[in-house]
């Protein structure tokens, strides 16, 4: 099917999910649209980048509701592999990326970039896709996909799409469903006062008064834990103690059990 697309010089767009679909996602289903002749949504719960097994177990699986969402953008394949289509017996196989991966999200969840960079990689070469579209929620995946075609040369352009929020500023994300109704009302604060301290560090607050004072807010809001909530270079996300360059403040905390992840440009 893909081949005679491409045969026919259509452009081919992909989307890369986990399902549990929400506006997130179909935003960059309508880039994808807007941007390409075909589009491809892939919905596959990735084993290899979950490091806790609970919570590949608890990770939502709606695929009935996820193809009538799509069907509502008119995408033009949901492609959902079986596991054993994507990793088939032997399957030998990781790709690492470096650098990138190490700090943030890598240094909390041990493997889970090696677990996307492979699926990645796969559906890159399932689909054969000319380029794919990526949340800039999860910036560091973002960054971590973009140095993983540039070092392989592989054949397909990245797309980041700007972060689609609820009204009162929480990211959305599929993880959002498993908050209690109070939780759910405690979340936006992990935003909220990243706003502050994005502001903080534009008006001349040091950067680590400023990142403190944010954790110690989110914390006071209700959160159980922050993991991180830290200054970084926007493509390498190296660590940085002024705004010197292009930043991008990054967090991660969670409540009621779930983690939740965000990041903004400063």
């Amino acid at each position: 099917m893909v081949r005679g697309w491409k045969a026919a010089g259509q452009t081919v767009g992909v989307v890369p999910t986990m399902g549990a679909l929400h506006e997130g996602h179909l935003s960059l289903a309508r880039a994808a649209k807007a941007g390409c002749d075909r589009v491809i949504v892939t919905i596959f719960v990735n084993p290899k980048q979950f490091n806790n097994p609970a919570d590949l177990e608890k990770y939502p699986r709606t695929e009935d509701r996820d193809a009538a969402l799509l069907a509502t953008v008119g995408v033009d394949v949901i492609f959902a592999p079986l596991p054993d289509e994507v990793y088939p017996p032997g399957f030998a196989t990781t790709v690492s990326v470096s650098g990138v991966s190490a700090p943030l999200e890598g240094a909390h969840r041990p493997g889970h970039f090696d677990g996307v960079a492979t699926v990645v990689a796969k559906l890159f070469g399932m689909t054969m896709a000319d380029r794919a579209y990526f949340g800039e929620k999860d910036w560091q995946q973002l960054q971590v996909v973009q140095r993983l075609v540039a070092d392989l040369n592989l054949p397909v352009q990245i797309v980041g799409c700007e972060t689609v929020r609820e009204a009162d500023g929480l990211a959305m994300s599929s993880r959002n469903a498993r908050l209690s109704e109070s939780g759910r009302a405690i979340a936006p604060a992990l935003h909220r006062e990243m706003q502050r301290a994005a502001e903080a560090m534009r008006a001349g607050v040091p950067v680590a008064a400023a990142l403190e004072q944010a954790a110690a807010a989110v914390q006071a809001a209700g959160f159980e834990a922050v993991d991180y909530l830290d200054l970084r270079s926007a493509d390498l996300l190296e660590p940085m103690t002024a705004l010197n360059g292009p930043a991008r403040l990054l967090a991660a905390a969670t409540m009621d059990g779930v983690r939740l992840i965000d990041n903004i440009a400063v």
